[in-house]
């Protein structure tokens, strides 16, 4: 679920923070398989922002999962280390790219030494660290005049059968999916609450058509749904298999997504 981030349901306890966390290393085959990627505008972006190319600069991808933004930044030519703490998915990770140097940690403590990185990204992750630890590392990390990037897709609300499957999701876990959306991208400080950073915000616009099982698989493979039991998981996605099933008979999803980019230059 990419509106914001979910809850439990509230008939079964709250999984922990560090539980959902660890949830992704068992599903990171269905991660990397079926997770949406990110546009080459969302790059342009990024080397607007920070100032600079990427191509040939010394980039740390923080949280970089089973590779999806780091296989784009290596593509654009950026010198890339990677930087990711689960066991299962730094497996993805290497399966898929194997000449990319990967270390295990995370954003609160970087295994990095001070001002080396020209830009650090975080896709789709940084929600994941403590912004008290993880802005300091970064600031320690990225050399004068670097750029952080994080980056998250977002789903599209204002796209009717997007709007209607993200209430469906909210109703399930028992949250308000709109106000999710509206705390999430409209707050940098949520970023960054010291304020230490001043963020510049964009937000870029993309799609993909893809088959409805693994826009499903998708769906599964977030931390929420990770965490919900098997058959609470299971039903909920054949319901939504049905739903979806009446809006693309053809069985070909068109997802639209708004990826929501935040930039601070380490000034």
């Amino acid at each position: 679920m990419t509106t914001g981030q979910s809850q439990s349901h509230p008939r079964n306890p709250t999984p922990s923070h560090a539980a959902r966390a660890r949830s992704f290393d068992d599903a990171a085959a269905q991660y990397a398989a079926n997770r949406p990627s990110y546009p080459p505008a969302l790059l342009d972006a990024v080397e607007e922002e920070a100032g600079r190319s990427l191509t040939g600069a010394r980039v740390v991808d923080v949280g970089a999962g089973t590779g999806i933004a780091t296989a784009l930044l290596h593509a654009r030519g950026a010198d890339v280390v990677a930087v990711e703490p689960g066991e299962g998915m730094a497996a993805q990770f290497h399966a898929t790219l194997p000449d990319v140097p990967i270390v295990r940690g995370d954003g609160n403590a970087l295994p990095l030494a001070a001002a080396t990185a020209d830009v650090i990204t975080c896709a789709q992750a940084w929600h994941w660290t403590d912004p008290a630890r993880s802005v300091p590392e970064a600031l320690r990390v990225l050399r004068p005049g670097g750029a952080l990037a994080l980056w998250w897709n977002t789903d599209a609300l204002d796209v009717d059968w997007i709007a209607d499957s993200a209430d469906r999701m909210g109703r399930f876990f028992g949250i308000d999916v709109r106000a999710e959306r509206s705390r999430s991208t409209d707050r940098t400080d949520l970023a960054d609450p010291s304020g230490r950073l001043r963020f510049a915000r964009r937000m870029v616009r993309w799609s993909r058509r893809v088959p409805v099982d693994t826009h499903l698989a998708n769906i599964g493979s977030h931390s929420a749904f990770l965490v919900t039991p098997e058959t609470r998981r299971t039903a909920f996605l054949a319901e939504e298999r049905a739903h979806l099933l009446k809006t693309f008979p053809d069985g070909i999803v068109e997802e639209t997504y708004d990826v929501l980019l935040l930039v601070a230059l380490n000034t």
